[in-house]
């Protein structure tokens, strides 16, 4: 889903290197795949077509972090937390969870 992102740390051999790979546009996605040694981290069309793609050792690889976009972000709902404090009298209230601008 646009926004879905994923980090790639290597060993470079001097020292770290930061990847990322992420779903840049609506209907994309990343799909992650491990294969004799090699970890492959693609971004992907709705179709199936590969867009752009990272290839790393498994061995030189030192952490893979996938971080999903925001949920209800992109389904139009208000993306703040789920209780908030109330600045007059300091309780907790829940919020709704309507369409923002309805």
């Amino acid at each position: 889903m646009k926004g879905d992102r994923v980090e790639a740390v290597v060993d470079t051999g001097q020292g770290v290197q930061t990847f990322e790979i992420v779903a840049t546009r609506a209907g994309r996605r990343i799909e992650v795949t491990t294969a004799r040694g090699v970890v492959e981290v693609t971004e992907v069309t709705r179709g199936g077509t590969p867009v752009r793609t990272g290839r790393f050792m498994a061995s030189r690889l030192i952490a893979l972090v996938e971080h999903p976009a925001r949920r209800f972000a992109r389904r139009g709902y208000d993306s703040a937390p789920d209780r908030e404090r109330d600045p007059i009298n300091g309780s907790g209230h829940r919020r709704s969870l309507t369409p923002a601008g309805a």
